[in-house]
């Protein structure tokens, strides 16, 4: 029996050195998941695998659960009776994590240990610039570097502006353009997936994330359909899944998924472009709103900085801010927000019940 080099599989140095806490047991890479069985690689091929009850028990956040991409620990690592236990999760280099948008708390590992992030949107009625940032946001402080992928190019009729709307809010990250229509327009994509390199493909349901896999796979192994007609797509995609490509690369196929919550997520490279107006404002602590030199509004008056793109970076600093708390938490942070100038909410209780006695 030919024996895996999990090297191949994105086992780094790092990983070992973690693993060699764990003496007695074997290390594999998940590669997929249905509910609480994980389908999982070891160097003596594929076996089944679950969590061990102690690991169920101790651990209290679902995102510290087993995720595709994750290394870890087993009580075997060949195909013999029964499943194996997985006993510990490996410390990850990189995770893109969705957090469920609205009240919430639940996070979820979409990819773990991925060196790059294909956010793939549409050029068709699913483009949406405010939606990118959000991902984008993300993606950035996931740990792994993202790269835009425009899909459906032949729908579009006027690719060249979309590129350029895209340009504008991508700082820092590549856009590529494919079509279904072009297969030669796929092969760029893999030439950002490197031998041993785990690339994770994110984005909306019916953008093609499947379509442009099956062309890097060489073969249609993934199910695809297109968008429906209220133009909102069909989850084609149902269960993440790392899959081998013919040059030594690997790809994670997400389900779509169209809302995103944020958790804390530093947007300062996502709008490192706003960041850098923000220090050349006259005054620090400018709110980019009245003050006179404020170089952001300035910026927008002068046609450099979009005003969508403005007005959802504080958006997003504010979701970002007030995630994970309760309507009375977010209340309180509000109200201090408001009276900071005379020393918070609890100088303003205490100045309105001096005037209330007179």
């Amino acid at each position: 029996m030919n024996r895996i080099n999990m090297k191949e599989l994105g086992f780094t140095d790092k990983f070992a050195a973690e693993a060699a806490l764990y003496d007695g047991l074997y290390i594999g890479r998940i590669f997929s998941q249905y509910k609480d069985i994980y389908k999982v690689m070891c160097e003596n091929g594929e076996l089944r695998a679950k969590v061990s009850g102690k690991f169920r028990f101790e651990t209290k956040l679902k995102s510290d659960f087993p995720a595709v991409g994750d290394f870890i620990m087993l009580d075997r690592n060949e195909n013999v009776t029964g499943n194996a236990v997985i006993h510990h999760v490996l410390p990850r280099k990189s995770a893109f994590i969705r957090k469920a948008a609205g009240k919430s708390n639940i996070e979820q590992v979409v990819a773990s240990n991925i060196d790059r992030i294909f956010i793939c949107m549409s050029l068709n009625k699913d483009f949406n610039l405010r939606r990118l940032e959000r991902y984008l946001s993300i993606g950035w402080d996931s740990g792994a570097i993202p790269v835009v992928i425009l899909t459906k190019s032949d729908l579009c009729d006027d690719v060249e502006q979309r590129i350029c709307e895209v340009e504008t809010v991508a700082v820092g990250a590549d856009v590529l353009v494919t079509s279904a229509t072009q297969e030669h327009s796929y092969y760029k994509v893999l030439q950002y997936i490197k031998e041993s390199q785990t690339a994770a493909f994110i984005g909306s349901s019916g953008v093609g994330k499947s379509t442009l896999i099956n062309y890097l796979i060489g073969e249609e192994r993934l199910g695809t359909n297109g968008l429906r007609n209220d133009d909102k797509g069909k989850h084609t995609t149902t269960r993440r899944e790392l899959i081998l490509l013919k040059n030594g690369g690997m790809v994670i196929d997400t389900p779509g998924m169209r809302e995103l919550g944020l958790e804390n997520t530093d947007l300062s490279v996502a709008f490192s472009d706003i960041d850098k107006l923000a220090s050349m404002c006259r005054f620090h602590d400018c709110t980019h709103t009245r003050e006179p030199g404020c170089a952001v509004q300035q910026a927008i008056c002068d046609g450099i900085l979009d005003a969508g793109r403005f007005s959802n970076y504080q958006k997003l600093k504010k979701e970002a801010k007030y995630e994970g708390l309760t309507s009375r938490q977010i209340e309180t942070m509000k109200m201090n927000e408001m009276f900071k100038n005379v020393g918070g909410m609890k100088n303003a209780r205490r100045f309105l019940k001096k005037n209330t006695k007179y």
